[in-house]
């Protein structure tokens, strides 16, 4: 589980840190910079997925030319903080604490590159690698342009320094040290450690209309937009388990009385549509139901289907969703978290969802505001704010967030 992430000169942040837990709430008004945190998590996902740094940021096509990565938002020199020439993201987690800095060239039309890189085992603990290990050290000077040198910690017999290597600065050395057969077997396994916490998130931006569509067969993937729901529900629904879980949740978060579900497959397309059924033997099809309560089912096959990530990443979850039914979904949340072991970061700009966290969440939920006349924006955990506490109990965190 990630525990934090810093953000150095990344978009509109100078120096700040997000501090996270199972359920971590960013709260925060239109254009603050709630969504910038989200482009941070999608940079170091696409670490985790072996991408060079301008695929990342700009976009990763495959042979085909069809799309495989999409762009981080904005323009290319926006990633980076008004005047200044490089960004740095560092995040931890139990036996992880891993930072990478990166830069653009100063010719024009240059290319990003990775400056600096550090990976250990903790804050003061061993270094797995670094690319700065120190003055004294000739690693430290980097006097090789066309790559970034790294610094391997010693192992058995080396006295003085580890092993020195060089990987390419167009990607980030994490994906590249398997390349190199001097790293040792320890090295490797944390840094694959490493990748997979980068590798398993999902960024859920679910849209009403693509839920409603069919799916292929065998799609048992939950698309970014909610793709593929028919088909993911449908191998939910195979544990009879899942399928009464399911059914029990749809009738908790939704208006409609669902007893079951019924998957009925095109006879011209081939393709699977879903059914809601009813208890007075009413079916409602996809298309006829609400955007809540697709968002709400969507959310479900997420949380509890059958291809789980480690970090799910929602924009404004309260978006569609009745404010009476909100406590029933961080109800659903909060217990999958501790169920399956997964985490979830979710944005609101909400006063009616802060009313609703519970006590842990509560440390695990942060302000992001703009600072008055400048573009940067800072974060602030809401339990460190004067008389936090003393307000949550007497009028509500809604209360607080709407008063500034």
């Amino acid at each position: 589980m990630l525990t934090s992430l810093r953000l150095i000169n990344f978009k509109n942040f100078g120096d700040e840190t997000l501090h996270m837990g199972p359920l971590t709430v960013i709260v925060g008004a239109n254009a603050s910079g709630k969504s910038n945190l989200r482009d941070a998590f999608r940079f170091l996902h696409g670490i985790g997925r072996g991408y060079t740094v301008s695929e990342i940021i700009g976009g990763k096509y495959g042979s085909g030319g069809q799309q495989e990565w999409a762009p981080i938002r904005g323009a290319a020199d926006e990633i980076v903080r008004f005047g200044q020439r490089s960004f740095t993201l560092q995040v931890r987690a139990p036996s992880i604490d891993y930072l990478i800095e990166v830069a653009r060239s100063k010719k024009p039309g240059g290319m990003f590159r990775v400056t600096k890189e550090i990976l250990r085992r903790g804050p003061r603990t061993g270094t797995t690698y670094t690319s700065h290990p120190g003055y004294g050290d000739p690693v430290q000077g980097q006097d090789d342009e066309t790559h970034l040198l790294l610094r391997m910690e010693k192992t058995g017999s080396q006295r003085k320094y580890g092993d020195r290597i060089a990987v390419r600065p167009d990607q980030p050395a994490l994906t590249q040290i398997h390349e190199h057969r001097r790293v040792v077997k320890a090295h490797k396994e944390h840094v694959q450690k490493s990748i997979d916490l980068l590798v398993n998130m999902r960024f859920l931006d679910l849209e009403p209309n693509r839920m409603r569509e069919a799916a292929f067969p065998g799609q048992t993937r939950l698309g970014d937009g909610g793709e593929n729901l028919p088909t993911v529900l449908r191998s939910i629904c195979a544990d009879p388990q899942r399928r009464k879980a399911l059914a029990e949740w749809t009738r908790e978060l939704t208006p409609m009385d669902v007893r079951d579900f019924d998957f009925p497959v095109d006879r011209t397309t081939g393709r699977v549509q879903l059914v809601f059924k009813e208890a007075n033997d009413r079916r409602v099809s996809a298309y006829a139901a609400s955007d809540g309560t697709l968002r709400f089912i969507a959310m479900l096959a997420g949380l509890i289907g059958t291809e789980t990530e480690r970090l799910y990443v929602f924009e404004e979850i309260d978006n569609g969703i009745h404010p009476s039914r909100m406590r029933l979904l961080l109800d659903l949340i909060e217990g999958q978290t501790e169920k399956e072991k997964i985490q979830v970061v979710t944005t609101t700009h909400s006063p009616d969802l802060l009313a609703l966290v519970r006590d842990n969440a509560f440390e695990n939920t942060s302000v992001v505001c703009r600072l008055e006349q400048t573009d940067d924006a800072v974060i602030r955990r809401v339990n460190d704010l004067p008389n936090a506490g003393k307000i949550r109990r007497t009028q509500g965190l809604g209360r607080l967030h709407a008063s500034g």
